[in-house]
């Protein structure tokens, strides 16, 4: 039988130089460190000063933006008692958007206040410039910088919602210009592996849970992203059909049965196959009466013996290959011709 010896707990120097010289009660008397002397340390002219309850600063001057981000994440997630015994804790809002690197938001040194996101069983009250938010839905974090922050997404709504509180949608503080800025990084940024960090569907999903998709300059920016995006897709969905030398197919059609009946406007669709893709619906419904119109034309179009083809804008950019092989196979395979559709050149 094998069995792994624990690892001894960092000593007070190594955990100083990984939380940036911050450090809480509990970890301090952890490690030995009578309250005694944590107080002997923070009077006037102490090598040592608190920068918030429970939590220390282990030099003087004037703590650094990322010893203020480590404060505000060690004062939600300690409990007051133990090292051992932290709750789940994250920084959300602009805070994460700048450790994130936005360029859309102010640098670290001029974000004033720390957003840190709790369970909501938690009780914390907001000190000094931390503000805490409480959550039902279960923490989720990704290191920055050492740092746990809430994924790209999350902190992109908390951000948002943050401003709106704050009245900067409506006093004009925040333009146009830079909410699309922001919404644009979110889904442009990347991770260590090189995929997205935030795929449009989980920025909407995120949106959507914090209720800002009514908000119409939000709505607006949302759409404006989600028409890029699409584009995007449907020209890569164009040059893998060419690859495969099928006939141009025709991109957003009115599809309509003799009579004038409206069927649906898909995607893409090769009238002579009775052919359909649809891309992500999610790019283009922000609403779930959006979401719903959609669905009931792609059922119309199966119902009529239209062969629909879904993609995924993610599994596009993963598996072209496999997309451009499914793309071939529907289109020589064909629908059934149940009814004759009309298009626009008809």
């Amino acid at each position: 039988m094998s069995y792994q010896i624990p690892s001894a707990a960092p000593s007070l120097e190594e955990l100083a130089r990984r939380q940036q010289n911050v450090i809480t009660a509990s970890q301090l008397r952890a490690r030995g460190v009578p309250t005694r002397v944590v107080s002997e340390h923070c009077r006037r002219g102490g090598p040592w000063q608190r920068l918030l309850p429970r939590v220390y600063l282990l030099q003087t001057g004037t703590p650094t933006p990322e010893q203020r981000m480590w404060a505000a994440l060690l004062y939600a997630a300690q409990n007051g008692r133990q090292e051992g015994h932290r709750e789940g804790a994250v920084i959300t809002g602009a805070a994460a958007l700048a450790l994130y690197g936005f360029a859309a938001v102010p640098r670290l040194p001029a974000v004033t206040g720390v957003q840190v996101l709790v369970p909501r069983q938690r009780r914390l009250r907001d000190v000094g410039e931390v503000r805490i938010q409480r959550t039902a839905r279960e923490l989720q974090a990704r290191e920055v910088h050492g740092l746990a922050c809430a994924p790209v997404g999350r902190a992109v709504a908390d951000a948002l919602r943050e401003w709106t509180e704050d009245g900067a949608l409506e006093s004009g503080a925040l333009g146009p210009r830079l909410l699309r800025s922001v919404l644009r990084e979110a889904v442009a940024a990347t991770g260590p592996d090189g995929r997205r960090a935030c795929t449009p569907t989980e920025l909407i999903a995120e949106l959507r849970e914090a209720c800002l998709v009514e908000i119409p300059r939000i709505r607006a920016a949302m759409d404006e992203l989600l028409a890029v995006e699409r584009q995007f897709v449907l020209g890569q969905l164009l040059e893998l059909a060419a690859g495969e030398l099928l006939p141009v197919p025709l991109v957003q059609p009115e599809l309509r049965m003799r009579g004038g009946t409206f069927v649906a406007v898909p995607d893409l669709y090769w009238p002579g196959a009775a052919v359909a893709v649809e891309v992500d619906s999610a790019l283009r419904c922000v609403s779930e009466g959006e979401a719903a119109w959609t669905r009931a034309g792609q059922h119309r179009m199966e119902y009529l013996g239209v062969r629909v083809v879904y993609v995924a804008g993610e599994r596009l950019a993963a598996e072209p290959g496999a997309v451009a092989a499914e793309l071939h196979a529907a289109h020589l395979a064909g629908g059934q011709d149940v009814v004759e559709l009309l298009t626009p050149h008809e």
